[in-house]
């Protein structure tokens, strides 16, 4: 007879469960000891809940399977919410497990107890209690399941101890055998004579569920038929950027020819993509009198976006390019059609769009940007938090495929290291760089000390500005000249990196990067470069001095 706690290992191995992160806590510690001992599911221990969880959700987006993290209770669980969120916004399917007081305590204010069900009803997609230890497998199944179906996204278990230290002669269940939703034919039928009567068409990609040969299909259809091609917000991977079809990426440094033209469309496709208020300028690109939106989508009721389709399609993205075979001999001769030269124009405006603008300072993004990605292999991992800093990344970087991005369209500060570590642990073989400003590095820096811990080579960018530049400028354009709470006193991050037994160099200079990144990517270490920008080059378009007299006239 085993104990509850082996019986959960062991079904999350059965369900091809490979790693977990979690920060160690006495409400499950005792009950999992055999974790650590065991060849199929290996722990990944971290510096702080937010980070694990950050980890595992990054690991969902990778694998398209569940991120799974371990948190105790109380304080522990409450950390641990950052990610949850992050899963629950992006669509990525994820598992966080609680360690819960014993069971005969509950409602009886035992240490650190606290409802989970109440704290999760909104962002998780199942919150539960396991109250059995023959239940184990079950429930452990379903939240498999829920967190993979429909609209992925997070799913949290609390495991009490007494559970877990209970003696059990259950076994675990097999992986479930999960069918997405597909395309009906009267669904590709409508959506070519859609397609055939427009003149301005645009896909636009994004959202769950995509691999690379749904990227390749996408990419083959969009070229057979001419059709342009735009990201939404942080999904700029989903495409080869390099493909003449590919326009852009619509997000906070949107081109102005891409933001005219996604209004101008009388078409617009999504694919999987859900389109934010970023995506859309509040929502102003969309929905003209003269346009038409498709939604392409697993589960159109749960989007997190733009809702309002003249059609509603129900199918994964894999699903919807299965089906693409069948539709597109209705559309022959789409070349010669009037979004030929649409296609075009958007091209070329991305294009151009890729061109670095200069900015203020001896050292700068733009540079240090397309620098990255020119020196990148094809086959590489880019990840970022959120920041100013992030829209240097976004114009400047292309990015070669699925899967080499690694963003939360939450804009959750702090995500860029945990998501690279989880990048590095899933690929070891592939070289990972993370972007972060000052702000958001040091929002999970502590967990530098797990990539070294675990032998992670990687490199870690951090545009030093000493402020907090989104919100700076916000303050600038609303109260100019009055900032308040944005100033960062910064430590030695090249230092701060030495301390932890990585690399660590200053670049104070673009002519100097170059050099220093490439001596980074062969490092056996994580390797920081502390990046000294000028606080004046607050986006790749403004200056600082331009926003607050903007605001000021």
């Amino acid at each position: 007879m085993a104990h509850g706690g082996k019986l959960l290992i062991d079904q999350l191995a059965a369900l091809g469960v490979a790693r977990v992160f979690e920060v160690p806590g006495e409400s499950f510690l005792a009950a999992l000891d055999g974790l650590y001992d065991t060849p199929a599911v290996r722990t990944v221990v971290c510096r702080h809940e937010g980070g694990a969880a950050m980890m595992a959700e990054a690991t969902g987006k990778l694998t398209g399977r569940p991120g799974v993290a371990f948190a105790t209770r109380g304080p522990g669980v409450v950390n641990a919410v950052s990610g949850v969120y992050v899963a629950q916004q992006d669509a990525t399917p994820m598992i966080l497990f609680v360690g819960l007081p014993t069971t005969p305590l509950e409602e009886r204010a035992p240490f650190q107890e606290i409802d989970i069900e109440a704290l999760f009803s909104k962002i998780a997609k199942w919150t539960a209690v396991i109250r059995s230890a023959d239940r184990i497998p079950e429930y452990v199944a379903r939240a498999y399941s829920i967190a993979v179906s429909g609209r992925p996204g997070p799913v949290v278990i609390g495991l009490p101890e007494n559970v877990l230290s209970a003696g059990t002669s259950a076994s675990v269940h097999a992986l479930p055998a999960l069918a997405g939703a597909a395309p009906s034919a009267r669904d590709m039928s409508d959506l070519a004579q859609r397609l055939g009567a427009a003149e301005r068409p645009l896909l636009i990609v994004g959202g769950p569920g995509w691999s690379q040969p749904v990227q390749r299909a996408i990419e083959d259809f969009a070229t057979a038929f001419d059709l342009p091609v735009a990201a939404a917000f942080r999904c700029q991977d989903y495409v080869d950027n390099r493909h003449p079809c590919y326009v852009g990426h619509l997000g906070f440094t949107t081109d102005r020819k891409l933001k005219a033209g996604l209004k101008a469309a009388d078409l617009v496709i999504a694919v999987g993509a859900e389109l934010g208020d970023i995506a859309t300028g509040g929502y102003a690109l969309l929905g003209g009198p003269e346009q038409t939106f498709v939604q392409i989508h697993p589960e159109p009721s749960a989007i997190v976006g733009y809702r309002d389709a003249a059609l509603a399609i129900v199918a994964t993205s894999g699903a919807f390019v299965e089906a693409l075979p069948t539709f597109a001999p209705n559309l022959r001769g789409a070349g010669d059609r009037p979004w030929k030269r649409f296609r075009r124009d958007l091209r070329a405006a991305y294009e151009d769009s890729l061109v670095p603008r200069p900015t203020p300072g001896a050292i700068r993004l733009e540079d240090v940007v397309t620098a990255v990605s020119t020196a990148l292999p094809e086959r590489a991992f880019v990840t970022n938090g959120a920041g100013n800093y992030s829209q240097w990344v976004h114009r400047y970087f292309q990015f070669k495929g699925y899967r080499s991005g690694l963003a939360p369209t939450s804009g959750s500060m702090g995500y860029g290291l945990p998501a690279a570590i989880a990048a590095k642990l899933e690929h070891p073989e592939l070289p990972v760089v993370c972007f972060a400003g000052d702000g958001c590095f040091a929002m999970t820096f502590n967990e530098l000390g797990t990539a070294v811990q675990y032998g992670l080579p990687m490199v870690i960018l951090v545009a030093s500005n000493g402020m907090y530049g989104t919100i700076r400028m916000h303050q600038e354009r609303n109260f100019p000249g009055r900032p308040n709470g944005t100033t960062l006193v910064n430590p030695d991050f090249a230092a701060l990196a030495r301390a932890h037994g990585a690399e660590g160099a200053t670049v104070t200079r673009s002519e100097d990067f170059e050099a220093v990144f490439r001596e980074a990517l062969v490092s056996e270490v994580p390797f920081v470069i502390d990046l000294q920008q000028d606080p004046e080059a607050i986006t790749p378009m403004e200056t600082l001095t331009a926003v607050r007299e903007g605001a000021a006239t």
